[in-house]
């Protein structure tokens, strides 16, 4: 069955994934040109307004246990940032927030910047951690520190830019969770009907 064999080869998978994330960041750390380009097309809103909803496969996989979907989905999700061709306008406020998170990305990094920025890895830990245990609450937490944390930084370190990320982090949340809830409920009653 296409199931127990993918399950079989689920961490190869998930290390493959990995090394794809691994190359995609030293590409975008490294080569200025990459970095400019995938930035230009960050610029079109249609990928903050998607990004968000990549959680919901995320919790999936966790759901499900699967280590190839939770790291594949990761990659998704970091590469979601250039699908969009680069916008023909752009609002200002926007162009200011993406300025500085370049900025921010491009700048040196201190020890607190450094412990800052891992709560990004910490907290996508955490969620995964919260559905692989089966535990909605924790992850649906998790998921609301998540967009609360984004929405702070953001204007903590964007100032008034920062608030153009709200309309995409807060639709984006409240869908993951409507989806989360209803996604939940039915693999816990499938599963109580095994």
């Amino acid at each position: 069955m296409v199931k127990d064999k993918l399950r079989a080869y689920d961490k190869v998978l998930a290390w493959i994934f990995g090394l794809f994330i691994l190359f995609f960041l030293i590409l975008a750390f490294t080569n200025e040109a990459f970095f400019n380009w995938a930035y230009d097309r960050h610029q079109n809103q249609l990928s903050w307004y998607i990004r968000p909803l990549f959680l919901i496969p995320y919790c999936y996989f966790a759901y499900r246990r699967s280590w190839a979907g939770i790291i594949g989905t990761m990659f998704v999700l970091l590469t979601s940032m250039f699908w969009f061709p680069k916008p023909e306008v752009v609002s200002e406020q926007v162009q200011q927030f993406l300025d500085m998170e370049k900025e921010y990305l491009t700048g040196y990094w201190n020890i607190g910047k450094i412990m800052l920025s891992s709560l990004v890895p910490l907290s996508l830990a955490a969620l995964a951690m919260a559905f692989w245990k089966r535990s909605i609450w924790i992850g649906v937490s998790v998921l609301i520190f998540i967009a609360v944390a984004k929405m702070t930084w953001s204007v903590v370190f964007g100032g008034e830019a920062g608030k153009s990320i709200f309309v995409p982090a807060i639709l984006g949340l409240i869908v993951c969770i409507a989806f989360i809830f209803i996604g939940y409920k039915k693999l816990e009653k499938k599963k109580g009907n095994l």
